[in-house]
């Protein structure tokens, strides 16, 4: 029994001496296991935390460099205006005039600022039905530092607005070339306020504004590609100008006397600021720094020599030399056709439109100006009405889709892709253009002759605008 009792003792011991260390090595697996298993858990949270971190930096950046690049680009769409557009037109017009002219385009820059703060950015911009926005944003209501997607989901809003006031100010700045030298300062004041609130804003809500008719980036009735401007900006104005011209008349003397520009040096130099600023026009309307803007761009270079080049050729066969007015000219039209292209244009492509717009707008200015005795003063009409409706409609053929696809992956854009309706849907868009431009332009004219009176008078004319509408010269020592 007691030799049992010992042995019962002795499995005991044994039990304990190796079973014990199994418990502990159980244990201590499990510990190990349990704290993989945690450590393996905080590795995750913390990659995703880094993850996340580094999308939010991202996105930091490139809101950050799209913001950049838009407030420059405003800059040099300002910088269009003045000094580009004042230098341009005041170095086409007699001495006498100079600064009553660059005036007006100064003029502009306070003007449009002012009503595109209260309602014109609404008006073009706002929610509201298919032809003019409403009345939510004015005074810049809910105008802030959030990106609105509808229109850029990368920079505030604020800066998309005072972007697009950019364009505003320039547009009805384009159509003072048309009346220079004959309208009275406190007519053109009224008429580009008018101009400004019933055509250009409708305009620019139908091609860009949520729910456009022309919108094609957001799904419109017409879809109308234009880009960065050329019905809403140069064929609104261009055609604009040639109605002001025909309703005002012509310059006392035209055509029998001379009327040469006073310094095409001014205008060379206002015509190389406009080249540089298009830059800001055309390739920040892609409204962010990606691709798409560096596509822009080199469009907009292209189609401007081509252009240039292709008014000299014209100008050389028919008068026997290339003159620098006819140079600067034609890399403006070349801007002008290729603004609405811009950004769904090949390099290649660009240089055809530039080509054919120098061509045809140098006809246009010379021949069909001539056959129609109207007297638009600095070829507004000539340049960016005839420049505007042809970069429009030749958009339509030469779009394409691996530059912008803007309807679908896979889908073409142009009708040399084999979308023959967007030829259909540019046309269109001109079209609308084409008549607002008209019907409004006549009912605002017609509307402040009757009250206000439109032109000077012609002893004032004889004076020339900068000492009759500002009482200084431009040039005192030069009578």
């Amino acid at each position: 029994m007691r030799v049992a009792v010992v042995k019962v003792f002795l499995a005991l011991l044994l039990m304990l001496g190796v079973g014990g260390p199994m418990l502990a090595g159980q244990t201590a697996l499990a510990q190990t296991s349990a704290d993989a298993s945690a450590s393996q858990s905080d590795r995750l949270t913390t990659l995703e935390k880094q993850t996340a971190s580094n999308a939010t930096a991202i996105a930091a950046a490139q809101t950050s460099g799209d913001n950049a690049w838009m407030l420059v680009s405003a800059a040099l769409v300002l910088m269009m205006s003045g000094p580009g557009l004042a230098l341009f037109y005041g170095g086409l017009v007699r001495k006498k005039n100079v600064l009553g002219t660059m005036m007006q385009t100064f003029a502009m820059m306070a003007l449009v600022t002012v009503l595109w703060a209260i309602v014109s950015y609404s008006l073009a911009f706002g929610q509201g039905n298919a032809f003019i926005g409403g009345f939510q944003n004015m005074f810049l209501h809910g105008v802030g530092l959030a990106p609105d997607p509808a229109y850029a989901a990368t920079i505030p809003l604020q800066t998309f607005m005072i972007y697009q006031l950019m364009f505003a100010i320039i547009t009805p700045a384009l159509i003072t070339g048309a009346f220079a030298e004959r309208m009275k300062f406190s007519s053109m004041l009224v008429f580009m306020t008018l101009w400004t609130l019933f055509i250009y804003s409708p305009m620019a809500h139908m091609v860009w504004g949520k729910g456009g008719l022309l919108n094609a980036a957001q799904g419109g009735r017409i879809p109308c590609l234009d880009f960065a401007g050329g019905t809403v900006v140069h064929v609104t104005s261009g055609v604009s100008a040639l109605v002001t011209a025909i309703f005002l008349g012509k310059r006392l003397g035209f055509p029998k006397e001379p009327m040469p520009p006073h310094s095409v040096v001014l205008s060379f130099v206002g015509a190389c600021l406009l080249w540089v600023g298009w830059f800001g026009f055309n390739a920040g309307s892609a409204l962010s720094a990606g691709t798409l803007a560096t596509s822009a761009f080199v469009a907009t270079h292209f189609g401007a020599a081509a252009a240039a080049i292709g008014w000299i050729i014209a100008e050389w066969i028919r008068q026997g030399k290339p003159s620098a007015l006819g140079a600067i000219s034609g890399a403006v039209a070349g801007l002008v056709a290729i603004t609405p292209a811009a950004g769904f244009v090949t390099p290649m492509s660009a240089l055809w439109i530039g080509l054919f717009a120098g061509i045809f707008c140098y006809l246009m200015v010379v021949k069909v100006k001539a056959w129609f005795g109207y007297d638009d003063s600095l070829d507004a009409f000539g340049v960016h009405g005839a420049g505007g409706t042809l970069g429009a409609i030749l958009t339509g053929i030469f779009a394409n889709s691996a530059i912008n696809p803007i309807f679908g992956a896979g889908k073409a854009t142009g009708l040399l892709e084999g979308n023959w309706h967007q030829l259909i849907n540019q046309i269109g868009g001109v079209a609308i253009a084409w008549s607002i431009s008209i019907v409004g332009t006549l009912i605002i004219l017609f509307v402040i002759d009757k009250t206000m009176g439109l032109r000077v008078s012609e002893d004032e004319e004889r004076d020339g605008l900068d000492l009759s509408q500002h009482g200084e010269e431009g040039y005192d020592w030069a009578h």
